[in-house]
């Protein structure tokens, strides 16, 4: 695990949640870039018959604009960094804070909503603290499940494959193999 500590990952919680696209970054080509997070923990599993037995649990989000579930992305602004902009994202929309780790990749995609091809970046995190309030509390529904749920719930192919990313990378850690 590559963790990346630095100032700029912890995030003061504020309630109120940047809005506005004039610092919007757009790639060479064109493309809104767009960054997130999948946050994760480890959850002991009960009747687990190995000591420290530990099951990874990802936290997905309601959607604003319909009854699908995803992980918390939103737009790269000019004035910060991808890693600043994935954890203020994660922050505003799902209300979780901790250890930003290592790109799971870059993923290009077509809006459902608007024709539009977008280039989106996700990044695990490991959750440290869950906030009672956050700034999107009032419109997303937050929801904690095992890999298996989320993969069949979220309603994004790119982010379905993200998420096959970090179980590979969690699942080939030596030494820890959690349940997934």
């Amino acid at each position: 695990m590559v963790a990346l500590v630095s100032q700029e990952n912890m995030v003061t919680p504020t309630l109120v949640s940047r809005t506005g696209r004039h610092l919007q970054r757009y790639s060479k080509h064109g493309s809104r870039q767009v960054v997130g997070c999948i946050p994760y923990r480890y959850k002991s599993r009960e009747g687990g018959s190995l000591v420290g037995e530990k099951e990874v649990e990802v936290l997905v989000i309601s959607s604003q604009k319909g009854k699908g579930l995803l992980f918390p992305k939103g737009g790269w602004e000019m004035d910060e960094s991808i890693i600043a902009a994935a954890v203020r994202e994660t922050m505003e929309e799902a209300g979780v804070r901790g250890t930003i780790e290592k790109q799971l990749g870059k993923w290009s995609f077509k809006s459902k909503s608007q024709d539009a091809v977008y280039e989106g970046y996700m990044f695990p995190l490991l959750v440290i603290e869950q906030l009672e309030n956050w700034p999107e509390k009032n419109v997303r529904e937050r929801h904690w499940m095992n890999v298996r749920e989320a993969r069949e719930k979220c309603q994004h192919g790119w982010m379905k494959e993200a998420l096959d990313v970090l179980v590979n990378r969690i699942a080939s850690k030596e030494g820890d193999r959690p349940s997934l």
